[in-house]
């Protein structure tokens, strides 16, 4: 009964996501990118902020060069990624971040030196789940044709790609005993100044009442689904959490649907089931 409580958390996080990804499609009518990476980190690190400060934790840190490194990474695929989701419908943008799976078990064996290697067998399996995973997306941006979009599309890959990256850095900061709360100030450190002096330099728009409801939505949205998460992995089975994190994608799709009037063909559904069942194929094998 355990594992099953980590499910529900996972499946409540996928919520979440969608829903933050629904905040910020709503709110690129309004905002730019950078406005709404600003605001969306800045709840994060208020919150960290005030439990650091309240339980005094220290934040001097010998992997300050690993840590400013995952920010700086972390920060650039969501820059990338709350730009496809501007431009792209709402679940293909999810979607193709959720390539991240795949190319973090492609990247790991190299990157984590720690992990115990791959077999033979692994690798040829783990190279079958990523190719599947490119011809979902192949499937998935066929049916666009138009060069904003196609941009897009492949802005959105590189956030996944981005992601991955991010999640190899957290777990080798992991590995040589770096706390989560730690990586995740300065993350949401890192976040909050360069996407406020990105704002202030290049634009900002004024604030009125109406939009404190989209702002504190995206910030109430995204982190809760992040401690969700958390309490998911901590409390679930692994693999079945990784898993159900594609719920994410089933929860844009309808509110894609409902909130917007989005409708994907069969190509695109086709692609995003060959790209989520890759993914999930993927983090089985390298666990």
């Amino acid at each position: 009964m355990h594992w099953r409580l980590g499910s529900y958390w996972m499946l409540l996080a996928g919520l979440g996501f969608a829903i933050m990804g629904a905040f910020v499609k709503a709110g690129s009518a309004r905002f730019t990118t950078s406005e709404l990476v600003f605001y969306r980190s800045a709840f994060g690190f208020l919150m960290i902020a005030a439990l650091v400060c309240w339980q005094r934790k220290p934040l001097k840190t010998p992997l300050l060069a690993m840590q400013l490194r995952r920010a700086g990474i972390g920060f650039t695929a969501l820059l990338l990624f709350f730009y496809a989701i501007a431009h792209l419908p709402l679940a293909t943008a999810i979607t193709l971040n959720y390539t991240s799976p795949m190319f973090l078990a492609l990247l790991s064996p190299w990157l984590l030196t720690g992990d115990k290697p791959l077999t033979r067998q692994q690798r040829l399996v783990l190279n079958m789940c990523v190719a599947g995973g490119f011809a979902g997306i192949c499937l998935l941006l066929q049916p666009t044709f138009h060069r904003d979009q196609l941009l897009a599309g492949g802005i959105g890959l590189l956030s996944g790609i981005g992601a991955a990256l991010a999640y190899v850095h957290v777990k080798q900061l992991g590995i040589q005993g770096e706390p989560d709360w730690r990586t995740v100030f300065y993350f949401t450190l890192v976040c909050t100044v360069a996407s406020g002096s990105w704002m202030l330099i290049d634009h900002m728009t004024a604030l009125s009442w109406q939009d404190l409801p989209l702002l504190t939505g995206l910030g109430i949205s995204a982190t809760f689904s992040q401690l969700a998460l958390t309490r998911a992995y901590r409390t679930g089975n692994t693999l079945t959490v990784a898993s159900l994190a594609y719920s994410t994608v089933v929860f844009a799709t309808l509110i894609g649907m409902i909130v917007w009037g989005e409708t994907l063909s069969l190509h695109e559904i086709a692609g995003m089931l060959l790209i989520a069942a890759f993914g999930i194929f993927s983090t089985r094998i390298k666990r």
